[in-house]
């Protein structure tokens, strides 16, 4: 069964039948929500609102182990997961879409494994590539049927929050090779690698980042707020054929 995660802007799925919601406990505490089941292009498929359904979670409090746990846990075999980013690299634009291949963490203070305690051996997992490709080539795949332009690769940096970045933390990301930044990439995707859970991300550009372009003065919110309107459909159509193409594979 293929998973879901919505971000900012993706808090549910349009045009999903939505068949039950379950509230599923985990050794880890609450995840953000209930899970919602249903049928999307004639498949099943499940959805998770990472910033709750009311989107109340700022990205530090996400309890991310819950969600992965989870959804692993009902027999989720693949993760998509829609985040929103602020672009960096001039082939990131405001209301672009991206499947990066590569991620940098720059977070602190979060949950990031579930190998942790006097009863959990030392476990290390290799993450030379911290996306899956076969579900990156599904995504991409799925965009191409949608007809929506998106970039095949990208190196997404994932910060603290929930404030925004200063021109001078965008400098060293850039300099550091990041090319796009968000808040909520990690440690959503080494989860899913230590559970063994095929994960990719559609990363959603809502803005260019502090300093760049058309945040060289400032960043608009009110900007954001109407980029992520207008993009989130596209996101949709793309998120319906990864659902369509995960169900005939």
């Amino acid at each position: 069964m293929l998973a879901i995660i919505g971000g900012s802007g993706l808090t549910q799925l349009a045009n999903l039948e939505i068949t039950s919601r379950q509230i599923v406990r985990t050794p880890y505490g609450e995840p953000s929500g209930p899970l919602t089941y249903g049928r999307l292009a004639g498949s099943e498929v499940v959805f998770l609102a990472r910033h709750g359904y009311g989107h109340t979670l700022a990205p530090h409090e996400i309890n991310y182990r819950a969600n992965l746990w989870a959804l692993q846990s009902k027999g989720v075999k693949r993760v998509v997961a829609v985040c929103t980013v602020g672009g960096i690299s001039i082939a990131h634009a405001a209301g672009s879409i991206a499947v990066p291949d590569q991620i940098i963490d720059y977070t602190w203070g979060r949950k990031s494994t579930f190998f942790e305690g006097a009863e959990q051996p030392v476990t290390h997992i290799d993450f030379t590539h911290p996306y899956d490709e076969g579900t990156r080539s599904l995504c991409l795949a799925a965009a191409k049927d949608a007809n929506v332009p998106v970039a095949a690769s990208g190196t997404y940096a994932a910060t603290q929050g929930p404030r925004l970045e200063t021109r001078a933390e965008i400098d060293r990301l850039e300099r550091d090779g990041a090319t796009m930044v968000g808040m909520t990439g990690m440690p959503e995707a080494a989860l899913a690698r230590e559970l063994g859970l095929p994960y990719a991300v559609l990363a959603v550009v809502v803005n260019s980042a502090a300093g760049r372009r058309e945040s060289k003065d400032a960043i608009q919110l009110d900007d954001i707020a109407k980029i992520i309107e207008e993009t989130m459909s596209k996101v949709r159509l793309i998120v319906a054929k990864v659902v369509d193409h995960h169900g005939r594979s």
